[in-house]
């Protein structure tokens, strides 16, 4: 059994990923938001690489039942309908409707993993849920979305829990590559508390624009039982 993280995009060995099962972390806030949604009836989260892209495929799946959804700089993007934080995506606002989604950086690392056997959206707010579904796995990556190419701390520590928990799953000889033994040792060192979040760079971030009261319900721990799943760069709930 292995697991491999990467801190970053750019840093993603695709033959790592290749046949493993993926988790993807952007806790602030793609992969929370996609946990979010999906639990408040979303059908389909449609990952995009930009904003051309993302009002092509809403027309293409009919803007009756489609919500655009994304960020540039933190704030939703000009024309569409939700930003990218989680308090937005209630069960009024998505039930029954499919959302096309592009972020800075989540959206982008959902696609360097679309060569995994399996590909989970991992949050604090799905943590266990996620962790278990991985642990099926004898492979596991961990990618981490980063902020702008650059180490996360938000996501790596909680990629760091994943390993731990995966660890505990498995028990046994665990081979680690050295992001996945340094994200641990850092998760067993701090914890990913609202307060951590805020002393992050993508925390500060979000307060600098107004949306601080999204950290609380970022670092939710398990508030929702669900793993999101990749399939053919669809994401929904698995049946």
């Amino acid at each position: 059994m292995r697991i491999d993280l990467f801190f970053t995009i750019p840093e993603v060995d695709p033959q790592a990923v290749q046949g493993s099962t993926a988790l993807v972390i952007d806790i602030i806030r793609a992969t929370s938001v996609i946990a979010e949604a999906l639990a408040n009836g979303a059908r389909a989260v449609y990952p995009v690489s930009d904003t051309e892209e993302a009002l092509r495929l809403a027309n293409q799946l009919g803007r009756e039942t489609t919500l655009l959804c994304g960020e540039r700089r933190g704030l939703k993007i000009d024309g569409f309908d939700l930003g990218n934080s989680p308090r937005e995506f209630t069960r009024e606002r998505v039930a029954g409707r499919s959302l096309v989604m592009t972020t800075t950086n989540g959206t982008r690392a959902f696609l360097a993993a679309a060569e995994a056997d399996r590909v989970v959206a991992a949050s604090l707010l799905n943590l266990g849920a996620a962790a278990r579904r991985a642990a099926e796995a004898q492979r596991v990556s961990i990618l981490c979305a980063g902020r702008s190419d650059r180490f996360s701390l938000d996501d790596a520590l909680c990629g760091g829990l994943l390993v731990r928990a995966l660890l505990d799953a498995w028990g046994g000889d665990v081979r680690l590559n050295d992001g996945a033994r340094a994200a641990a040792e850092l998760a067993r060192g701090l914890d990913c508390t609202v307060d951590t979040l805020a002393g992050t760079a993508a925390g500060r971030a979000v307060v600098d624009i107004g949306l601080g009261d999204d950290l609380p319900f970022l670092a939710q721990r398990d508030r929702h039982d669900l793993a999101p799943e990749m399939q053919d760069r669809v994401i929904r709930l698995p049946t």
